[in-house]
Formats: structure tokens, C-alpha cells, sequence
């Protein structure tokens, strides 16, 4: 992907040098085992998951993350490769936001911000604690998007998803998420019956589904404006492959379960991030109306 190196964004939080968590496994290894456990395994975890991503107030009652100011934040120590990770991240929000704020303005609607918080191992947030074992997540209560950038080297050495488009996809998958949330469709999830959060063609993977058509709607911008390089698409499309639900219960349990999927199968998620990419439509990202996804 074209980008603008050195490029800072004022919507970004760095709390990297805050730390959080220590212990004999790196942040990275615990996102990695958290992420799958969360989805796939002990209950407890999973519906912790399912707080951090859709309801407020939280896990462990954690303080509100506008405790934190941005402007006294610490020197963080960082090697370069991360300084241009963050350089990255930075690009990659603004751009995201810059399209749906265009987006909004075409149906005289105004897109607030969202802000991204970079942390290590653990912060706050207005939906409790998060950490980086719930791996990237959107807050809809402070409509902040936290990642742990520790998730990348997951993505690309666990997951086997490498290349910035991969990464860049992250981000726009969790602006989706805060596209929703302006939307009211993440209100209408957290609404919903208890077993309609769960399963294949429960509004849960209905909600996720739609976060990577946006996502592709944003690439499509991307194209348009000559930023796409060979691959990129295809490294995104890896990316989504990698986290379906199927593929990440197969290398989990050795078995699928779809009935407690929560973000649709692979082959759904590659779909669903194409059709964005080739529609470039927030109308038909509506997943919530769709009789198959």
C-alpha cells in the first residue's frame, strides 16, 4: 500500500509506555492463546469477549479511558520497526475516516471521529479493561478502537496473513465497527436475544460480517485513489481467511462447532469483504437483511 511515512495522527492515544501485565509469556503469545480461548473455549472467557466488543460498563469495572490524557503521555521506548508500524496505523485511521466522514457528508451526515489507542498488554477502557488477549477491539461506549501492535506479528507469523493490507485491513474492519455504532446496528446486536449472539446466522457474525464489507468499501476508495498495490487485496482477503471461525476452531479443537460461531466463517469473511470491495456501497454491506451470508 502508498503511504505517507513519518505520517502521526492526532486521533491516535499512544499508551504503549503505560505497560501492562507482566509474567513469563510475551503479550503476543497471550493475545494469540486469549483471542481463541475467547472464541472457542472456556465460556467465561468467551462471554468476555462478547462484553469487550458489544456492551458497556465491564469487565472488571476498570475506570473510564478519558482518565488518560494524551497530551502528558510518557516517552515510549519503541525500535523502528515499530515507530513505523505506529507511522502506519496512524496513515491507515485517518484514511479510513477521512472515506466515511466523505461517506456520511453524501447523505448531509456528520461522521464524529473515533479514536485508536495503542497500549501493551493491558489498558482501560469505557468497556472495562481490555487486554491483548481480546486482540483488536472497538469500545462503542468511548467509540475508541484499542490494538496491541503485538497482534501483527500474531497475524503474520501464527496466522500465516503477512503485508501491510493485511494490517490495514484490521483497522478498517474496527472503524466499521464505529460505523455501525453511529448507525444504531451495534445497539440492535447488544439487543438481541441472548441466543441470536451466537451461531452462524446469529446477528453477532450478521454485525461482523458487515464490519468487513466496510472494510472492503474503503479498499475500493484506496484503488480508486491509486494507493493499491499488487497483492494488496489478496493479502487482505488472507487476513480474513485467517480469522474465520471454522479455520480458527479447526487449528483450536481440531474440530468446527458453528453453532458457537461469533464472526462468520472464513469463506464467509473473504466474501463479505469482497463484495465491499466490488460494490463500494454501504447499502449492500446489509448483512442484517441478507437471507444468505
Amino acid at each position: 500500500m502508498r503511504w505517507t511515512r513519518g505520517y502521526r495522527s492526532g486521533q491516535v492515544e499512544d499508551r504503549r509506555a503505560y505497560g501492562g501485565g507482566g509474567g513469563g509469556m510475551s503479550a503476543a503469545g497471550i493475545g494469540l492463546l486469549g483471542w481463541l480461548f475467547t472464541r472457542f473455549g472456556l465460556p467465561g472467557l468467551l462471554i468476555g469477549g462478547a462484553v469487550l466488543y458489544f456492551m458497556s460498563g465491564g469487565l472488571g469495572g476498570g475506570s473510564d479511558s478519558a482518565s488518560i490524557d494524551p497530551s502528558q503521555q510518557p516517552a515510549v521506548a519503541s525500535d523502528p520497526a515499530e515507530d513505523e508500524a505506529v507511522q502506519f496505523v496512524s496513515f491507515v485511521l485517518d484514511d479510513v475516516q477521512k472515506t466515511w466522514t466523505d461517506e456520511f457528508a453524501k447523505n448531509n451526515q456528520r461522521y464524529p471521529l473515533a479514536r485508536l489507542v495503542l497500549f501493551r498488554g493491558r489498558t482501560q477502557s469505557g468497556c472495562g479493561t481490555g487486554s491483548a488477549m481480546s486482540g483488536p477491539f472497538y469500545c462503542p461506549t468511548d467509540q475508541r478502537v484499542y490494538i496491541d501492535l503485538s497482534f501483527y506479528d500474531e497475524l503474520r507469523q501464527r496466522f500465516g496473513a503477512p503485508g501491510d493490507f493485511a494490517q490495514a485491513y484490521v483497522i478498517a474492519h474496527e472503524i466499521g465497527h464505529h460505523v455501525q455504532h453511529l448507525l444504531g446496528l451495534t445497539e440492535r446486536v447488544h439487543n438481541a436475544a441472548r441466543g441470536d449472539r451466537q451461531g452462524e446466522d446469529s446477528a453477532s457474525v450478521r454485525l461482523e460480517l458487515q464490519a468487513d464489507c466496510l472494510a472492503g468499501v474503503w479498499a475500493r476508495s484506496t484503488d480508486q485513489r491509486k494507493l493499491l498495490e499488487e497483492g494488496d487485496i489478496q493479502e487482505a482477503l488472507t487476513a480474513a481467511a485467517a480469522i474465520g471461525d471454522d479455520r480458527l476452531q479447526k487449528q483450536s479443537t481440531g474440530t468446527v462447532s458453528p453453532e458457537s460461531w461469533t464472526h462468520g466463517s472464513s469463506e464467509q469473511r473473504m466474501r463479505w469483504f469482497k463484495r465491499g470491495f466490488t460494490e463500494g456501497s454501504l447499502q449492500r454491506c446489509d448483512t442484517f437483511a441478507a437471507d444468505v451470508l
